[in-house]
């Protein structure tokens, strides 16, 4: 009765989709340039470097253009990765740019850019990170919105924290009558929703191999005043973070 109750109020609110995606984020201002910042893209050049959850093939054909020497652009949805190669090609970086579903076996470095709130399973992309990179490489990743953000459920943020006021059960009613592709949790929509926050991506990064060297909880700009430690998962907008692969493994650190 109460899915049913919340699914008529939905309709009532929203018949049809709305978008919050305009780009208007990154209004005369270079994505990469928000999302990583000057200085890691410099880190960048003249690198062999993945992006991991490539999608199109924006970023990758970007990151190619502002001097990395060679990017591998993976994701496991091969109409996407098709798409990308067309993309590349007309960019004129086809020559320095290849998409694949993985595994990748080496990189200088591993970019991630608005992916980590839609892999299934986050730990074990880290893991897959890892194991691409040798001693020293390094992860750039940087998503949002996170789930306590006001529109981290994307589609579902019909307003700021919808998400969190109506059901799971509720909100995927709602959305089937949108895109009826049999999704019956947020995990199974199209690009995956896992409701990552800020402290599960820390508490994930804990138990990975990497360490941490650098996070940045990035505030909503209009709302930076109120943006403190108790309030980064409501007020950040998005997170920018560093992981190293340690140049010595635990275990021989341990020994030494």
């Amino acid at each position: 009765m109460f899915t049913s109750l919340q699914y008529a109020l939905l309709k009532r609110i929203a018949p049809r989709e709305k978008g919050h995606c305009s780009g208007a984020a990154y209004k005369d201002r270079d994505k990469l340039d928000v999302l990583l910042g000057k200085q890691s893209l410099a880190d960048l050049r003249d690198k062999v470097v993945v992006d991991f959850g490539c999608g199109e093939g924006w970023e990758a054909i970007e990151l190619a253009r502002k001097g990395a020497k060679h990017v591998i652009g993976v994701d496991i949805r091969e109409n996407l990765l098709s798409r990308a190669r067309e993309h590349a090609a007309q960019a004129g970086v086809a020559d320095r740019c290849e998409f694949t579903p993985g595994p990748v076996r080496y990189a200088d470095v591993v970019v991630s850019v608005d992916a980590f709130e839609h892999f299934a399973n986050p730990g074990q992309v880290l893991d897959l990170m890892y194991e691409s990179l040798p001693p020293g490489g390094f992860v750039l990743a940087s998503f949002g919105p996170t789930w306590y953000h006001p529109y981290g459920g994307h589609l579902f943020s019909l307003f700021p924290w919808a998400h969190l006021v109506f059901s799971e059960s509720a909100l995927i009613r709602w959305r089937s009558d949108l895109r009826n592709d049999g999704a019956t949790r947020f995990r199974e929509v199209e690009g995956g929703l896992n409701q990552m926050t800020i402290a599960h991506f820390e508490r994930l990064v804990a138990a990975s191999s990497f360490q941490l060297d650098r996070l940045e909880a990035v505030p909503i700009r209009r709302l930076s005043g109120f943006h403190n430690r108790f309030t980064r998962e409501f007020l950040t907008s998005i997170v920018r973070a560093r992981l190293v692969k340690p140049l010595r493994s635990n275990a021989v650190q341990t020994a030494a």
